[in-house]
């Protein structure tokens, strides 16, 4: 059997994406349960971003909030479909960037996993300034700089324990976050059941800069970014039991359930507040908190402070399975492949992601970054519905989940579509940052061509029989 483009030095594939180098390599322990996994994902798509969405979607698309917030979760699980067919058909550690690479070659893959890594730290880093902001501020006033240091070391050694440790604590958390959203479901109908909210603005789409199709998919790009999250569990299939049966089910069930409670909290909150003081707060869910009155305020400033902090433990996993998973496939450095002995978790790659993340929360330098986190997932998702139609003339591990050819393509579509309605200024700052991972994307493909001659490999990366002496 000939190579794929992820195999380095000549190594031949397994059916699964795994090269025979692989095999004898240390591997991760499958420890995560259908369950774990939904809980993972489903914790990483309701994040800290629900509590400050409501009121920027209300501002872009008008009252019907659930709207856009329907349309998202539509466009989001068609790229969803194509991340369900590659996970199962090569569970692995590096998720997009290991798909770029067997589709397109090592440039791809590193331009996948930088985008992938570059969004990944700064989320992290700017979670770890939120958590040290006004919520936090509504029980103790500490130093910015201490916070985020010791909120990212905690961060650090929890991913380092173990996944299970950390999906375990995630599922408790995760709880949390549901259970404060339950809560404003329940204040909006209370509000209509009183007569205080206004059911009439649950249909009003538009605002007096767009019309109706245009606020919807204004609305949409941003509701978009709180369903994004499902992309980082990818990166965990290879801890996974049994990922053909598991991460499908977990990967849909887990969008539907956010889908349904970002609807139902979308329309509580514009039922039970005026559009315009939704769109003008920066806590948009403590203003149905005022409004209903009877719960306290700190409550949600307590639950929030638990979404920060679940939201960036998991993205802090995902972003060291990256690395991991990336090093391995030769992409970064050969370091990061590098697992504790008895826990066999990628201590180098989570030190490796933690640093970064640490300077850019210390200095500040996340919001010049922040805006080009859509755009750059936008990237990476396009090349993941593309490589799904690349891949399939490939085989994969036997009886993996396999969609539609239409579903890729439009999720393809999708991308492009919502990529149109980013603003200049942001496609300014991402081409920077593509630009810089293509010049890096460089240097492995230069590096394993080399290591190809050595070996027999021709450039497209077929094993060719060396000549004789």
């Amino acid at each position: 059997m000939g190579t794929g483009r992820g195999g380095t030095r000549g190594d031949v594939p397994h059916a699964d994406g795994n090269t025979s180098d692989d095999a004898s390599r240390p591997q991760l322990r499958r420890v995560l349960s259908t369950r774990l996994l939904y809980f993972f994902i489903l914790g990483d798509v309701l994040g800290a971003g629900v509590y400050v969405l409501v009121g920027q979607v209300a501002a872009a698309s008008g009252g019907a909030v659930w709207v856009p917030l329907l349309t998202a979760l539509l466009l989001a699980l068609l790229t969803a479909a194509s991340y369900a067919e590659l996970a199962t058909k090569y569970p692995r550690a590096g998720g997009a960037s290991h798909y770029a690479t067997l589709a397109f070659g090592p440039a791809a893959g590193f331009v996948a996993g930088f985008c992938m890594l570059a969004a990944g730290i700064v989320s992290v880093a700017a979670l770890a300034r939120g958590f040290a902001g006004d919520y936090l501020s509504a029980f103790v006033t500490l130093p910015v700089a201490l916070v985020a240091v010791v909120f990212l070391a905690v961060l650090a050694l929890v991913n380092a324990r173990g996944v299970k440790e950390s999906t375990r604590a995630n599922v408790v958390a995760t709880l949390i976050e549901v259970g404060g959203l339950a809560v404003i479901v329940a204040l909006g109908v209370w509000l209509l059941l009183r007569g205080d909210g206004d059911p009439g603005r649950l249909t009003e789409l538009g605002t007096a800069e767009k019309g109706t199709a245009a606020a919807v998919l204004s609305g949409s790009v941003l509701a978009y970014y709180s369903f994004v999250g499902f992309e980082t569990s990818v990166n965990v299939a290879e801890e996974t039991r049994d990922p053909r049966r598991s991460y499908p089910r977990a990967l849909f069930g887990a969008l539907a359930t956010a889908g349904a409670v970002y609807v139902l909290v979308g329309a509580a909150a514009s039922a039970a507040v005026p559009t315009e003081v939704l769109a003008r707060s920066s806590g948009p869910l403590l203003e149905v908190v005022h409004a209903a009155g009877g719960v306290p305020p700190l409550l949600f400033s307590a639950v929030a402070l638990v979404a920060v902090a679940n939201g960036a433990l998991l993205t802090g996993i995902m972003a060291s399975r990256l690395a991991y998973g990336m090093a391995r496939d030769g992409l970064l450095p050969s370091v990061l492949t590098r697992l504790l002995p008895r826990r066999r978790t990628p201590w180098a790659a989570i030190t490796a992601t933690t640093v970064p993340a640490l300077l850019l929360a210390l200095t500040g330098s996340v919001a010049a970054l922040a805006a080009t986190l859509v755009l750059l997932l936008l990237v990476v998702f396009l090349l993941v519905n593309t490589a799904v139609l690349v891949l399939r003339r490939r085989e994969g591990a036997p009886g993996h989940f396999r969609v539609p050819a239409a579903l890729p393509v439009l999720g393809a579509a999708s991308c492009v579509l919502l990529a149109t309605q980013v603003e200049a200024e942001v496609w300014l700052r991402t081409a920077v940052v593509l630009g810089v991972a293509g010049v890096l994307a460089v240097v492995p493909a230069v590096r394993r061509r080399r290591a190809g001659r050595a070996t027999g490999t021709g450039r497209d990366g077929e094993w060719r029989r060396p000549p004789p002496a």
